[in-house]
């Protein structure tokens, strides 16, 4: 039984690295004004994981979650072309008069 009870332990901690940190812009100042919240997640993260780690770190179901690929930008580096990490962003929708705090 013991063993069980490990399993879900390491299930929860990686449904919580799944959301890396809150993303600070104005863009998502903006956004939290209408229940929207945006988060850097690891890059082969689904929506559903992204929803039950929310639900798990901030005890708010979320309404609906979007994702966005973040292109890697290229950068030149001695003269040469490399690319730098490619990232995942999501939006994370809450239901009316819910807020979390982030900071």
């Amino acid at each position: 039984m013991a063993t069980n009870t490990s399993k879900t332990n390491t299930a929860k901690q990686a449904d919580l690295t799944v959301l890396r940190n809150p993303r600070i812009t104005e863009k998502a100042a903006d956004a939290s004004v209408h229940n929207v919240y945006l988060f850097d997640v690891t890059p082969g993260a689904t929506k559903n994981e992204i929803a039950k780690a929310f639900e798990l770190t901030y005890k708010v179901r979320p309404l609906k979650v979007n994702t966005v690929n973040v292109i890697a930008p290229a950068l030149f580096r001695r003269g040469r072309l490399g690319f730098g990490k490619k990232t995942k962003k999501a939006y994370v929708y809450l239901p009316k008069g819910t807020t979390i705090q982030v900071m």
